[in-house]
Order: structure tokens, then C-alpha cells, then sequence
């Protein structure tokens, strides 16, 4: 047999029950690639219908892909893929996290951690190249993330990577997260490990990850025309955000906020992110200057750096001086990004207390909310999280719903001051679980099955949550018409998908982004410029599905999908085109596997069939069109022009009709049943999965 390259070809199965340890070969799974592929396949394969997400019986797979550990850019996400507690079926669902415990894992030389059962007692799993034991964790039971990682890499050195649940995993919070090196959190899954007593993993590894033999020149001059002439910023924006001399355009939503006379300013020296243009590979890293970019212009001088994860160029967290955060018994440090920044801003109804939105006490509260929720290892749920506590206090349910002794006990004072202090209160609520209170935790679907909410809290547009299946909206029918509505139907959590948005959101005219869609996707039709929608069309259908196939490879091979796909770049001379077959060459390179960008697509399709196949055996039904393919009533509704109609300029919402064709365009593209949204066995065996057709129809959910 020949050298297996990329992937390491072994997997640990992990019972916590029993205290077994057992190696098994990672190829077997070859079809599903890695990461999510595997995931998938092994829950749909081993969990019993019916099970819940906090049973014994559930399993968790931590996973990663053959592009993990060998330095393709922007390589460096782990994925852990489990039943999931915040849906109404604890349907399957995938988080990720990126650092460095994916990177890590290979180099201890595992594709996979299968973790089954559970123990009685708090544990950790301690994985040190090839010894790998069950250790007690009874001494860090009840500790928040941070010190359970420092005391751990006390144990293994700090060459070690630990991934570990807060006090909200442990009292089995539905919104709880894993989290490596303390601040890469992987949403949804913490539970899970708290429900088998699992408290952490330690990974610590000295092996190499080899690609292919012989393929070490190819690889460099590869990864060389990927930095130089592909990437872009974050999200792949591949224009400035401010005009300059050398940018044929610029748009003031990008990420590529790099500019002269702007700093990283609390480094020592300063650091100016100065121009950065495009074929520059050594100044890649300074193009996302992302803390203005959350936080607004206060941030820049406290700006230490731009961190990240493994492999990845782009550097998209925040590092950053606060020491307002000591007065709170916390380090006067913070790193985040994005929605870990947004989600505490929320929390704060009434703003902050010095009026600004952007000023310094926003910068603090954001802070001190993102170190909070890391620490007891809080999701925000794509920020759903503040949105649920803004609608439940806003509305007067808070009060209705709480005894009086506990209301009284909270320190309203606070919010209605603009103190960021009332975070203290709000994350430490959630993760013990003190009081009615903590069940904002709960999630949308089983907060309103408590609180009863009301129809407006599923129907009113900004509060953005989807349908009963519980997830907020991500990047939606404001993001590509009818591509992004079928992007978030397909998940049992946020969709976490920015391939279309990617595209969207890239930076170009809109003429230009028309005519990549036209090479990719057959017309330029598939895109609609902004707020000017048109009718569905079978290229929108195509556009979609390569969207989801795209993220499901992502997160299986893997990738980080907040800047590939690399459908468009920075480079003038190849007419900004990208290179959409840039997975295919990197995993032909990694494996030794020679594939077209055809045939990984292919392997992407069976991944998104295989989540669908669970998904269905989870519910129950094969009626995906009218259980899960549910679309949320403000798609229709313009808030602010109740009279305004679909397809006429200014408005994003859409037709029911057009967007019951649009599902049915969808499920034609993957060869589902166009009736119920259910895989058909012909599809199933086309895409080498006669066994699962074969247990589907023993369930009863295959169609006719």
C-alpha cells in the first residue's frame, strides 16, 4: 500500500463508559474526506434514532481534514460535529473552531477523536503523540476556561494545546462552546462534553504532516501564486476600504481597512498597516486591521497585533490592551472578532454610558463580554443570544416571567446606565444557571416553549431568527436574493456559510461580480446587484448549491470559509478573477490523489447529501419542505415599506411562490425528491451511499 499523505489515515475512538482507547483507520472514510464528512457519517452510522443530545448514547467527533497541519493558507479550523441541543429534534449540527488544537492534533498524528459514552466522574483527554490516557479532572470541575488551560499546559508544557469547557458546558447550558487556547471557540457543542463529564483536551504532537512525495516544489510555487495574485483580506474583500493609488476600486464596507498613517497601535513599536498592494505577499498579514473595523477608530490605539490561527495569512483577531478589564478581576487583555465583539454590544439596550457607540465604554463593554463569555464558555448563537435578552427585556417579559425576588436582584440599574458591569451579571447568570434568568440559554425554541414569547418575536425582521428549528438568520435574503434564503434553509443551526457572501461582499462592481458569476455558475444572472432583485432562475439554483457545497468541503478538508473560496482577487491584471479550482490543487498536492475541481465537488455533494440523510433520520420525516425548508415571514415583509412588492428596487424581500420554485430549482440540482426535499436511493448509490439509502428506507424515509 502507498504512503497515505495529507491525512495521517489513524482516528481515536474514545468511551468514556468503559475507559477504552482504541485506533482506527481514517481511510474508510476517504468518500467524506475529513472533518464534518466524518462527523456526519459517523453519527448517522452509530446514534440511534431518538437519542438526545445530552444521552449517553450521543457521540462527538472532533475532526479534521488532510489540508490541516500542512500549511495551506488559512487551513488552520478543527470541527466538532454531535447531535445538537437547541433544536426541537437535537438534529445533527457541526461547530468550528480555528487556533491551533486542529493543527496540533495532526502533528500528534490523528485525523479524528471519536468520543463515545460517559464518564461518571470529571475527565480530560490527554493526547500526547501516540500515548493518549483518560486523566481525572475532578480539580478543574467548575473552573472557567482560562485557568483550566493554564493548569493544563502546567501538565503538558505549554507546547501543548488545550480545548476545554467552561462552568456553562458543565451545567449543560444549550449555548455553550468548546474552546482552544482560550479564545477559539467552537459554539453549540459544549454541552455535549459536559454531559460525558469530559472537561478537556490536551493535544501535544511532534510528528510532521507529509503531502505527497516528490510534490515539494509544485506545493511552493502553488502556495506562492495563491499569496501573490489570490488572496484578499478578510472575507476575501479584495479592495481597500479606502481609495489609493494603487486600487482601481475601493468600497467602505471591506476588511481590507490597510492604510497609510493607520497603526497597530499599542504594539512596541507601533506597527503601520501603511498601503498593501495587491501581489504584496509580505504584507498580506497587515491588510486586515479588523479591531477598527468591530470596535471603530478608538480601537486602533489599543491594538497590539492582529492574531489568528494556524496557517492563515489574513490575521483576522483583535489582540488588544484594555486594562479597564483588571477592575473586573480579569487580565487587561482581550481578543476577539466579530460576533464575539457584537453579541455584548447587544446586551446593552440602552447603549453606553458615554452616548457613543463606537467610543471608549462600548470598547470596554465588548471586551469584558467577549473575555466573559470565552471564559464560562458561552454561545452567543450568532449573536442571537443579545437579541433574545434585548426582545425578553425590551418587551416587558423579563419582568413578567421572573419572580419578583430575582428581578429585583439584578442590577437593572446598570443597562439602564450604559455600565458595562451588567455583564458580569448577565454571562455569569447564564453559565451557572441562577435563576429563571439563565434560560436565555436555553436558545429560541426552548426559551419561547417557557416564556412563550409571542408571534412577533419569530416575525419581526430585526430580531432574525429563522424558524422553528431555532438558528438566527446568517447572511440571508439581504446577501444574494434567493441564494442566501437557500443557504440558511439547509442547516439545523446559523447557516456559518460565507461562500455566496464572500463573492458578494467582495468589493467589485457589481459588473464585474456578475460576469465571474456568469463564468462559474453559466449566466450572470445567478446575481442580482444589491436591493434589485429578479425572479428565480435554474443559474441562482446553481449558485446556491455550489455555496453549500463549497462550506460543507470547507469544513470537512478544512478550511476556513470566511475567506475561501477564492472566486474572485485583488489582481487587476487577471481581471480580478480568482480560482475556484484551488481546493482541487492543494488536495491533489496534499494526497497524491490527482483530482479535478469536478470530482472534489462531487466528494462536496455526497458530504451535504450525508447531512441531509441525518437530518432526516434525526426528525423522523422526509418531508423537508414543509418540517425543516421553513422560511421566516420578514423574508416577505418589508418593515419599513409595508407596501413595498418583491422585485422592485430598494427592497430585499421576496415572492413565497418564487421561493417555493426556488426550493424545488434546489432539490433538482442535487437530484432530491423535488416534492418533499428528501434524497431519492438513485441519488444516494450515484453518490456511493447504498447503505445509508438501505437504513433510510429500513426507517421508512426514503421517498418513493
Amino acid at each position: 500500500m502507498s504512503k497515505i499523505t495529507g491525512w495521517t489515515g489513524k482516528m481515536l475512538r474514545v468511551n468514556l463508559t468503559t475507559g477504552s482507547i482504541a485506533v482506527e483507520d481514517t481511510m474508510k472514510y476517504k468518500d467524506f474526506i475529513g472533518g464534518a464528512g466524518i462527523g456526519y457519517k459517523v453519527v448517522f452510522d452509530e446514534v440511534p434514532q431518538g437519542t438526545k443530545a445530552f444521552d449517553e448514547a450521543n457521540k462527538i467527533v472532533i475532526g479534521v481534514g488532510p489540508f490541516t497541519g500542512t500549511g495551506v493558507p488559512c487551513s488552520g479550523r478543527t470541527n466538532i460535529t454531535s447531535l445538537a441541543p437547541t433544536n426541537p429534534y437535537n438534529a445533527i449540527t457541526d461547530s468550528h473552531m480555528g487556533g491551533n488544537f486542529g493543527a496540533f492534533l495532526k502533528f500528534a498524528g490523528w485525523d479524528a477523536i471519536i468520543v463515545e459514552g460517559a464518564s461518571k466522574t470529571p475527565v480530560w483527554l490527554r493526547i500526547e503523540d501516540d500515548k493518549v490516557s483518560i486523566e481525572d479532572a475532578s480539580n478543574l470541575w467548575g473552573k472557567g476556561v482560562i485557568d483550566t488551560t493554564h493548569e493544563l499546559n502546567n501538565v503538558m508544557g505549554k507546547e501543548a494545546c488545550i480545548a476545554s469547557i467552561g462552568q456553562a458546558g458543565e451545567n449543560l447550558v444549550h449555548l455553550s462552546s468548546i474552546v482552544n487556547s482560550v479564545n477559539h471557540s467552537a459554539g453549540g457543542h459544549g454541552g455535549v462534553f459536559g454531559s460525558k463529564k469530559l472537561k478537556a483536551i490536551g493535544v501535544r504532537g511532534t510528528q510532521a504532516v507529509h503531502i505527497a512525495e516528490g510534490k515539494g516544489q509544485e506545493w511552493l510555487k502553488l502556495n506562492e501564486y495563491m499569496l501573490k495574485d489570490i488572496i484578499g483580506a478578510n472575507n476575501q474583500h479584495v479592495v481597500p476600504s479606502t481609495p489609493q493609488p494603487w486600487a482601481e476600486y475601493h468600497d467602505k464596507g471591506s476588511r481590507w481597512t490597510a492604510q497609510t498613517a493607520l497603526f497597530w497601535g499599542a504594539a512596541e513599536p507601533k506597527v503601520e498597516t501603511g498601503e498593501c498592494p495587491a501581489g504584496d505577499k509580505n504584507k498580506v498579514g497587515l491588510r486586515t486591521q479588523k479591531a477598527i473595523f468591530d470596535l471603530g477608530p478608538v480601537a486602533e490605539a489599543r491594538t497590539i497585533k492582529m492574531g489568528g490561527c494556524h496557517s492563515c495569512p489574513i490575521r483576522c483577531q483583535s489582540n488588544l490592551k484594555v486594562p479597564e478589564l483588571e477592575k473586573y478581576g480579569l487580565s487587561g487583555y482581550a481578543t476577539s472578532t466579530c460576533i464575539g465583539f457584537i453579541n455584548p454590544g447587544t446586551v446593552m439596550v440602552n447603549g453606553f454610558s458615554d452616548g457613543e457607540k463606537q467610543g471608549e465604554v462600548a470598547l470596554i463593554a465588548k471586551s469584558l463580554g467577549s473575555r466573559l463569555a470565552d471564559d464560562y464558555g458561552i454561545w452567543s448563537n450568532y449573536g442571537q443570544l443579545g437579541r433574545d435578552f434585548k426582545y425578553s427585556y425590551q418587551s416587558g417579559k423579563l419582568k413578567e416571567v421572573l419572580p419578583k425576588e430575582e428581578y429585583d436582584s439584578i442590577p437593572w440599574d446598570l443597562v439602564e446606565s450604559g455600565d458595562p458591569g451588567f455583564l458580569v451579571e448577565f454571562y455569569r447568570r447564564i453559565a451557572l444557571k441562577e435563576g429563571e434568568f439563565s434560560k436565555l440559554g436555553l436558545g429560541p425554541y426552548w426559551l419561547d416553549k417557557e416564556w412563550n414569547l409571542g408571534k412577533e418575536y419569530w416575525t419581526g425582521y430585526g430580531n432574525n431568527v429563522w424558524s422553528k428549528m431555532a438558528f438566527p438568520k446568517h447572511h440571508s435574503n439581504e446577501a444574494g436574493a434567493q441564494v442566501g434564503v437557500l443557504v440558511n434553509i439547509m442547516f439545523n443551526r446559523d447557516a456559518n456559510s460565507h461562500t455566496h457572501m464572500n463573492m458578494i461582499g467582495a468589493g467589485l462592481p457589481i459588473e464585474i461580480l456578475k460576469e465571474v458569476a456568469g463564468e462559474v455558475w453559466g449566466s450572470p444572472d445567478a446575481l442580482d446587484a444589491p436591493n434589485d432583485y429578479t425572479p428565480m432562475n435554474e443559474y441562482k439554483a446553481k449558485f446556491a448549491k455550489w455555496s453549500l457545497d463549497r462550506n460543507f468541503l470547507h469544513d470537512s478538508i478544512t478550511l476556513c470559509n470566511w475567506v475561501w473560496p477564492m472566486t474572485v482577487s485583488p489582481s487587476k491584471s487577471r481581471n480580478y478573477r480568482g480560482d475556484t479550482a484551488l481546493e482541487a490543487k492543494f488536495f491533489s498536492l496534499a494526497t497524491g490523489i490527482e483530482t479535478s475541481e469536478k470530482e472534489l465537488d462531487l466528494a462536496a455533494e455526497r458530504i451535504a447529501t450525508m447531512h441531509r440523510a441525518a437530518t432526516i433520520k434525526e426528525m423522523g420525516t422526509i418531508d423537508m419542505r414543509n418540517e425543516h425548508d421553513i422560511i421566516p415571514e420578514w423574508v416577505f415583509i418589508d418593515a419599513k415599506n409595508p407596501d413595498a412588492k418583491p422585485f422592485t428596487p430598494g427592497t430585499v424581500i421576496l415572492d413565497r411562490e418564487d421561493m417555493q420554485l426556488a426550493l424545488t430549482m434546489l432539490y433538482k440540482e442535487y437530484g432530491w425528491d423535488e416534492k418533499t426535499g428528501a434524497p431519492t436511493r438513485a441519488t444516494l448509490e450515484r453518490l456511493n451511499m447504498k447503505d445509508v439509502a438501505d437504513e433510510l428506507e429500513k426507517l421508512n424515509l426514503l421517498p418513493k
